[in-house]
């Protein structure tokens, strides 16, 4: 999808550009979920995929802490350095607007850049995005 947004000179909207909150270092279990959370339902939150995505996203955390910024600042640096792809983080709090606005002064090197390439590749995570009614409901 990315070659082809590229090739026809569009840009590409991340959407979700930090994982439902994975590549913020914040999640290390379903327990920090509170009542009402939707991920919840979400098969890349269910226990086994969990477990698979939370390895994925150690080697970004391992990075950002080199790196001395956080995980969320590194994966919007990281993105945002990608040619043609917009990231478009969500958020519920000034603190992590603040957080999420710090990636704009993270420079990454091409040695990280490719780390965090091969780390992360596309299709690594484990589970679908929702659940099977909702994904019935998307065009991917």
């Amino acid at each position: 999808m990315l070659a082809t947004a590229r090739e026809l000179g569009i840009e590409f909207v991340a959407y979700s550009p930090l994982g439902r909150g994975y590549l913020t270092g914040g999640i290390t279990s379903a327990e920090n979920f509170g009542a009402g959370d939707s991920r919840k339902s979400h098969p890349r939150f269910s226990a086994d995929n969990m477990a698979a995505n939370l390895r994925l996203a150690d080697a970004a955390i391992a990075i950002a802490k080199q790196k001395g910024c956080t995980p969320a600042q590194l994966a919007l640096a990281w993105l945002m350095q990608k040619d043609g792809v917009i990231p478009i983080p969500g958020t519920k709090s000034v603190k992590h607007l603040n957080d999420d606005a710090g990636a704009g002064v993270v420079t990454l090197s091409a040695a990280e850049l490719k780390a965090l390439d091969e780390a992360l590749p596309p299709g690594a995570v484990a589970g679908t995005r929702y659940p099977a009614f909702q994904m019935g409901t998307i065009r991917l």
